[in-house]
């Protein structure tokens, strides 16, 4: 995985990195991590294939730092309620970034 920092505020559409994450079927896909965010005092990261400029392809995770020494790991969120709370926050700081950008 890249190296990324864990910032408590969500960072914008900057340049966060790419993380490589193996599939079931053992193909590699590179994605970019559009966004590190907190939700209910858990971090969240959502992630877009390079290739794909549809956010209808971007994916969620739980993002855990255990340490600055270590790598952040990513857990699958299986709670549908939790996917939901994750994604409606996401979906929050897009409007925020559009409205941002409109001024």
């Amino acid at each position: 995985m890249s190296d990324i920092n864990n910032n408590e505020e969500f960072e914008e559409f900057e340049d966060l990195g790419t993380v490589t994450l193996t599939m079931e079927d053992d193909t590699e896909v590179d994605y970019a991590i559009l966004a590190i965010y907190p939700v209910n005092d858990r971090q969240y990261i959502a992630l877009q294939p390079v290739e794909s400029d549809d956010l209808n392809d971007v994916i969620f995770y739980r993002y855990i730092l255990k340490s600055e020494d270590e790598d952040p790991e990513i857990e699958y969120i299986d709670d549908d309620e939790e996917y939901e709370q994750v994604l409606d926050a996401f979906d929050e700081i897009l409007d925020e970034n559009m409205f941002e950008d409109a001024e």
